[in-house]
């Protein structure tokens, strides 16, 4: 699942992922692309939190991609 977060800002992003988490089942993954910088320690909580595995984390100028895989 992709979720697209270009152009939001805190909460948004965070909570666009949340929802994509939601709706997963166990092992699937979910794409966040997100522009705001703040989404990197925001994501980064979130796994940590919820226990969800944060498999990648890339920046393409001003784009943060993250790939996120629910446990």
């Amino acid at each position: 699942m992709k979720v697209d977060a270009i152009g939001l800002i805190c909460p948004e992003p965070i909570m666009l992922l949340h929802q994509a988490i939601y709706e997963s089942k166990s092992g699937d993954t979910v794409e966040l692309v997100a522009t705001d910088p703040t989404s990197i320690k925001d994501v980064q909580k979130f796994c940590e939190y919820l226990n969800h595995e944060l498999l990648s984390f890339n920046k393409n100028e001003e784009t943060l991609i993250f790939l996120v895989k629910k446990r």
